[in-house]
């Protein structure tokens, strides 16, 4: 969510990891151990918990955390909480981190020692304040001076317990001054309205001859005015401390009128210190981004650069792949990337010119895609991206029933328990390993187009390239299918959205066991064996040594290789998609049908009748859709893929029969009927899918069928008039993302604005080989640079966009810090603001002067 910035946007996100915790200190009693959990808050909000860790003073977590933060906040805070099941849990301690130190520890790991938690330091908040001195004659005739304060409302007080019921105390503070008035209780409201004045006396009453109208700035460096915030509580504990603000008179000046928001403070004892690691210390790793993004137009001239990129000749001199070179970790680069060229529908085009680049530097087909490489983190994240639906839809069922069932699966004998039985651990291993293996090879109808897309690319660009290795095409998808997101996915299912927390160590144990079996079967190596270092591992492994596993690993990956393509029969060998025994009921209407068991009517006839139709049998493959009169039979029909424009359902009322769908060609539609509902979303979803990338796929179409001279759904009377009703469009399991392409590019931006004292220097390294013919310095040996001249001048082109931009950000910065306002509603005063805002009226009354 972005907050709108004088024409800028500004996003905030952070993602979080989340350790462990050591040293926690016992529990007061016989059992020493605790059962721990962690929570994340922005201020006081609590936004997430980890699992608790039970029995364990050092409990590990390793769960990751990311969000968008919608608000703006002071402090991100750590919790760690006891878990009581009889009490309230209690706090063990608490790590908090300013929102303006956050950057300090950016991407690294850090040890932070817990500091104790007690409720006068847990503030947040903010409160509007406005003070006057007034000048008053006495009934003596006298002068004296008061001061009016008028608390007028707070915003963002913490719910403490379920509810918020806040009240003012307001306080005068000096060597004799103890006067204490309080506001109403607004009940059941943490942004409360109070509005109400309260007058102190500053000055005695002073001869009104003497004529003295200024207070003595002696008075005033010792006085200081004091709002308390409190939670009116009905419980004995008394009322709970929400913050407060101590404000020093000498900021009414010399006009006497003061109208400021300031930030609810701790109390002056509510931070005790303790000992380093008194209460233990926690690991994390905080990623903080805060995104400026300028309005579209000034993203122009370096988002057509990146754009362009699949196209520049060499891919290496192109700005994206510029990028990856010059970034530390090649994944800051692709994350931005990959979502920028999804935004703009040319992930596919560019995943494809890298990959092809990098399969033409490798020298052997077995270390293909092994490295971090920016193709490698590339197509990572766009399968994280674009089939996390798919994933789901896949996995999410049995890793939920494994993670629940705890059967044990442990088959290492030495880390066998004495109550466990080898053999039934390695039947229950096989079963696990038996059933996901099934539904990750007949998932390919539901693996997205995207990825489809790329998966093709690679394998014919891998074929190209080892032309005697003919399982190169087949390792070269595999390697990501299965090697970076099947068998990631079930190692660590928390981190795919599969499951809310990392898994215990026992079903952690039964997933990396999972893991490892399906990642050698989806690898396709000559020599399984080979691939465990663990003898164990090998001999649980003869189970899978069988010819049907690889069969199927093959034909998994041949239809999520080949299903999307735009020309399928440059496959030599059809492969078959679809076929069996399961009844189906076509009728014809003017076209030539096909599906599984249908029946045809006779020609000539009007009347619709069982008697009218004729049982048939039915195949699809990658290049076209048959019926045959009985299995094994010659076709009777083939309808090529490319000739199919939709697939749709048809409305029971066309013909009064259920789970009818419809086939649609140029001239004419097929519609069929499945025997139930399953059967029918099976052949929609895999009809689909192999006719997604037609060129002439329809838009629209008609839901229901043209009887009696008319389409039934719009009554129109020409059968070849337009679709009334828009287009499915595909599979659930096709990706919608909703990036932000400015943002994107913003952080694109950021990055090359990180590091461009790299980019100058690969400009130099582009200088030296263009001159220089002898061995590469060292220094320059880095990069990747094919082409000298073509890269030259991308990086002259990235360079200029970026300076721009830079300026525009300089500018922006220096408005806002003239524009900014301490003491307004978006700029409350705080511990650290005070000094600026005394700065700030300093020169206003100086420049008004």
């Amino acid at each position: 969510m972005a907050v709108e910035e004088e024409g800028l946007r500004v996003f905030q996100s952070v993602k979080i990891k989340i350790g462990e915790a050591k040293n926690i200190p016992p529990y007061p009693g016989p059992n020493k151990m605790r059962d721990c959990y962690c929570t994340v808050n922005l201020d006081q909000e609590e936004v997430f918990r980890t699992k608790t860790i039970e029995k364990s003073l050092c409990p590990f977590y390793g769960e990751d955390f990311y969000c968008e933060i919608p608000r703006s906040f002071r402090h991100l805070s750590f919790y760690i909480f006891d878990r009581d099941v009889f009490r309230r849990d209690s706090s063990i301690g608490k790590v908090a981190v300013k929102k303006e130190d956050l950057q300090k520890y950016h991407g690294k790991d850090h040890w932070f020692p817990l500091q104790p938690v007690c409720a006068d330091s847990e503030v947040q908040g903010k409160v509007h304040l406005e003070l006057r001195l007034s000048e008053l004659i006495t009934d003596s005739g006298g002068l004296c001076h008061k001061l009016a304060t008028r608390v007028l409302e707070c915003q963002d007080l913490p719910i403490v317990n379920g509810q918020c019921d806040p009240y003012a105390a307001v306080s005068l503070l000096g060597p004799s001054r103890s006067e204490a008035k309080k506001t109403k209780v607004k009940r059941k409201n943490n942004n409360p309205q109070f509005d109400e004045i309260f007058f102190f006396e500053v000055t005695k009453p002073l001869s009104f001859t003497k004529r003295q109208f200024d207070v003595e700035e002696d008075d005033v460096d010792k006085l200081a005015l004091k709002v308390d915030l409190w939670n009116a509580s009905n419980l004995k504990f008394g009322d709970e401390f929400l913050g407060e603000v101590r404000v020093p008179l000498k900021v009414l000046g010399q006009a006497g009128v003061h109208d400021a928001w300031y930030f609810l403070q701790p109390r002056d004892n509510g931070h005790k210190s303790v000992k380093a690691d008194e209460l233990g210390s926690l690991r994390l790793n905080i990623v903080y981004t805060e995104d400026h993004v300028f309005p579209t137009e000034h993203y122009n001239p370096l988002r057509d650069l990146l754009l362009q990129s699949a196209h520049v000749q060499p891919v290496s001199a192109s700005a994206a792949h510029i990028l990856g070179e010059v970034c530390r970790e090649k994944q800051e680069a692709a994350v931005p990337l990959v979502r920028l060229f999804l935004h703009y529908g040319k992930i596919v085009p560019f995943l494809s010119a890298i990959a092809h680049a990098e399969i033409s530097r490798t020298q052997d087909p077995n270390t293909i895609f092994r490295g971090n490489s920016l193709t490698s983190k590339c197509i990572d994240e766009t399968m994280k991206l674009a089939g996390m639906h798919y994933l789901r839809v896949t996995l999410k069922p049995i890793i939920d029933e494994i993670c629940s069932d705890h059967k044990p699966c442990e088959i290492d004998p030495v880390k066998l328990k004495e109550s466990e039985n080898l053999d039934t651990n390695r039947e229950n291993l096989r079963q696990y390993v038996d059933r996901i293996f099934s539904v990750i090879t007949s998932s390919g109808v539901s693996c997205p187009t995207v990825m489809c897309d790329i998966f093709f690319s690679l394998r014919e660009s891998a074929a190209s390239r080892f032309q005697v290795d003919a399982d190169v095409r087949y390792t070269a998808v595999s390697s990501f299918i299965f090697l970076r997101f099947f068998a990631p996915a079930i190692l660590s299912p928390n981190l795919f959205h599969l499951r809310p927390h990392h898994p215990d160590p026992c079903t952690s144990r039964t997933l990396t066991l999972i893991s490892k079996t399906i990642q050698t079967l989806g690898s396709l190596a000559k020599s399984k064996s080979a691939n465990f270092k663990e003898s164990y591992m090998a001999a649980f492994y003869d189970y899978f040594n069988e010819q049907k596993y690889a069969d199927a690993v093959k034909n998994f990956l041949d239809l999520i290789s080949s299903s999307a393509r735009w020309d399928q029969k440059s496959i030599e060998t059809p492969i078959m998609l679809k076929e069996g025994s399961v009844k189906l009921i076509i009728k014809r209407f003017d076209a030539k049908g096909s599906g599984r068991f249908m029946i045809k009517r006779a020609q000539g006839r009007n009347r619709f009748g069982l008697k009218n139709f004729k049982k048939r049998w039915f195949r699809l493959t990658n290049h076209e859709f048959t019926y045959h009169k009985t299995k094994g039979e010659g076709a009777l029909c083939s309808i090529p893929i490319e000739n199919i424009l939709a697939v749709e359902r048809l409305e029971e009322e066309s013909f009064k029969m259920k789970n009818m769908f419809q086939v649609i060609q140029p001239e004419r539609a097929l519609y069929i009927q499945a025997n139930n509902c399953v059967e029918a979303r099976d052949w929609i979803d895999i009809l689909t899918k192999v006719s997604q990338c037609n060129r002439k796929r329809l838009s629209t179409f008609h839901p229901s069928a043209f009887l009696n001279g008319h389409w039934l759904c719009c009554k129109l009377s020409a059968d070849t008039a337009p679709g009334c009703t828009p287009c499915t469009g595909g599979l659930p399991a096709n990706i919608q993302l909703d990036v932000d392409g400015d943002r994107e590019t913003e952080r694109i931006y950021s990055l090359y604005s990180t590091y461009m004292s790299k980019l100058v220097k690969m400009q130099e390294a582009c200088g030296s080989k263009s001159v220089y013919d002898g061995p590469e310095q060292e220094e320059y040996s880095t990069f990747v640079i094919d082409d000298p001249q073509e890269t030259y001048k991308t990086l002259r082109l990235v360079i200029s966009a970026v300076q721009t931009l830079e300026q525009q950000h300089t500018q922006y910065k220096r408005d806002k810090f003239r524009k900014t306002k301490y003491g307004s509603q978006e700029h409350p005063i705080g511990d650290q603001s005070f000094q600026c805002y005394i700065r700030q009226q300093s020169e206003s009354s100086t420049y008004s002067i």
